[in-house]
């Protein structure tokens, strides 16, 4: 995602993606997209990559066949699609839960009434405030009733561009954040980048971005077109961060602010609020680390602690609203409290997530199982950011699975299967290197959570099949690693005591290496791991045995603002040690151009 101009590297960065053959057959070409080094599906080229080359090369050859692929329904009838005024709360109540934390577009108390005084009336404007109740209601209806959602979406979105010539307004930045929303939910994520533009377009020209101009109409659409703003914000960064491109909207000339406080100067509680501010530090991260392809403890430690500083403000009080039932508070609050928390664990993976690769490089190089006491503290300093980016993946499969064993999350959320695939990716490969066989609980914990989505979400349903390949990867090169240790020290031991006899040992050693090349069952046919104890006292961090040595400094899990790590651990050596640089960490944009990842877009 880097801002900056360089016209000699552009043919390297495009890739070309060759679409399934189903896909091929309607295109009848190739058609390339551009994927950066910050989105879940980089990593997961990283990944593949790693894999191929130091444990199986055919660990993933059959996610690069045709997937089952499930194109989206469209609506055949003719005329404005009939509505159901007995669903409609129900619908609107999925909506709310499903964007809340991506996008505050209006009053929440009002929004079902409004919804329901329009459908009862008898001839409906065919402008843009129709388009957006019937957005409203498409992404609503999105995952139990996609025929008639699909119906909704063709006819708002004929009606949005219908209108598109004419004055723009509020409602027109509505209608397609919508569209952007619901073609996110139906896995169509190039044409929701294409349509969130219009709605950017639409938001500068009419001045959204400046506070001061929505102060003129009064307090009430003051505030709604400051969220309006805020909202697309949000939105832009999921999209920009999730598909590794430069975003649309800036800060540059915006003077919406991103906090509120009362009389007493603190902080009021705002979903919308927390979202944003998580967001713009993840903007920075993909600034400073992925577009400019380095990165430093110095710059690490300046990032900690602008993590640390969100994490005191907001960390506890979203877990708390996490924590409560639907009958203590709003559910939309809930899933909102969540999907930040999910941004925010993944602002911690982005950071930290260079040193976990090398880290993991290392061991699978050296062939080691732990780190070694007497390393300096320079390789100390990785480890200790690579636990970190572990241990970020370990929390948010946490609060998700005591979300969706509560049922909470029923819709369509883009955000969250992105965000929980790449910790997905990261635990599997945490298992991989040696950083703990409880790992293993929690990346089933993951695929659980990636099957449920699935069912609904092609996106969900090809990232389960990837991280159930790369768990099966793990646990067959651990099972074949242990066992060669283990034959290294019965070979010792039998020295002792003669336990093996001498002519026998060769037969021996042949008879238990030929166990290296037996796999493991398929992950169908093992047990889940049993939960120790509940997920959500797991998140809350009251009693998870999995973490106890969990550095909680680093990811401001305490009540009270740590001090600052010291991660220069180096008597005043700013400089990485020897090779670090010369790994590399960010391959997706370095490789010969070709990279078959068609069946993920």
């Amino acid at each position: 995602m880097d801002r900056t101009a360089r016209p000699r590297s552009v043919d390297r960065s495009l890739h070309t993606i060759r679409l399934p053959k189903r896909r091929q057959k309607c295109h009848g070409r190739l058609v390339s997209f551009f994927i950066g080094d910050c989105a879940p599906l980089s990593f997961f080229q990283t990944v593949r990559q790693l894999v191929n080359t130091r444990v199986d090369p055919h660990v993933f050859a059959h996610q690069t066949e045709n997937p089952p692929f499930r194109p989206p329904a469209h609506y055949s009838g003719n005329g404005e699609p009939g509505l159901h005024p007995a669903t409609i709360p129900q619908a609107v109540s999925t909506y709310r839960a499903v964007t809340s934390g991506l996008v505050d577009l209006f009053g929440h108390a009002r929004l079902a009434e409004e919804v329901s005084s329009w459908a009862q009336q008898s001839h409906r404007p065919q402008d843009t405030s129709s388009a957006t109740f019937y957005l409203v209601l498409a992404i609503g209806y999105q995952s139990a009733e996609e025929d008639l959602a699909s119906g909704y979406f063709e006819y708002a979105r004929n009606i949005a561009l219908a209108n598109l010539s004419g004055n723009i307004n509020v409602a027109t930045i509505q209608t397609f954040i919508l569209v952007t929303l619901y073609m996110l939910g139906s896995c169509q994520m190039n044409g929701a980048f294409l349509f969130f533009g219009i709605a950017v377009r639409a938001a500068y020209s009419i001045g959204i971005h400046r506070t001061e101009i929505n102060t003129r109409f009064g307090p009430e659409i003051h505030r709604q077109r400051d969220r309006l703003w805020k909202s697309l914000r949000v939105l832009d960064l999921f999209l920009s961060t999730s598909m590794g491109r430069p975003p649309a909207t800036s800060d540059v000339d915006c003077s919406v602010p991103y906090r509120a406080t009362d009389e007493n100067e603190q902080e009021t509680f705002d979903i919308l609020n927390a979202s944003a501010q998580i967001f713009l530090i993840t903007e920075g991260i993909v600034v400073e680390v992925y577009s400019r392809k380095k990165v430093s403890y110095q710059l690490t430690e300046g990032i900690s602690r602008q993590l640390r500083d969100w994490s005191l403000r907001w960390l506890q009080r979203l877990k708390d609203v996490v924590s409560l039932s639907s009958t203590e508070e709003d559910p939309s609050k809930i899933t909102g409290a969540c999907q930040i928390l999910c941004s925010y664990y993944y602002a911690v993976i982005l950071v930290s997530r260079p040193f976990l690769m090398y880290e993991l490089h290392k061991r699978l190089a050296d062939g080691s199982s732990g780190i070694a006491a007497t390393r300096t503290g320079l390789v100390s300093g990785k480890s200790k950011l690579a636990d970190a980016c572990i241990d970020a993946a370990s929390f948010m499969v946490d609060i998700l699975v005591g979300l969706t064993d509560r049922g909470y999350l029923n819709g369509h959320m883009p955000l969250v299967v992105s965000w929980l695939f790449a910790s997905s990716l990261i635990l599997g490969v945490g298992l991989l290197g040696s950083f703990g066989r409880i790992l293993e609980k929690y990346t089933r914990n993951s695929i659980m959570v990636l099957e449920h989505f699935a069912k609904k979400d092609a996106h969900a349903s090809q990232y389960s099949h990837i991280a159930k390949s790369l768990l099966n990867a793990a646990l067959d090169y651990l099972e074949k690693k242990e066992l060669q240790e283990r034959l290294q020290r019965t070979e010792s031991s039998s020295q002792l005591f003669g336990l093996v006899p001498r002519d026998g040992v060769d037969s021996e050693q042949a008879g238990q290496s030929s166990a290296l090349g037996h796999t493991l069952p398929p992950i169908s046919d093992r047990p889940l791991a049993t939960k120790a104890g509940s997920a959500v006292t797991g998140f809350l961090g009251m009693g998870s045995p999995s973490f106890t040595d969990a550095d909680a400094s680093f990811l401001s899990l305490s009540n009270s603002l740590p001090r600052t790590p010291d991660l220069s651990v180096l008597d005043g050596r700013n400089e990485m040690d020897h090779g670090f640089g010369d790994l590399n960490l960010f391959q997706l944009l370095d490789g010969d151009g070709h990279i078959d990842l068609g069946p993920y877009i």
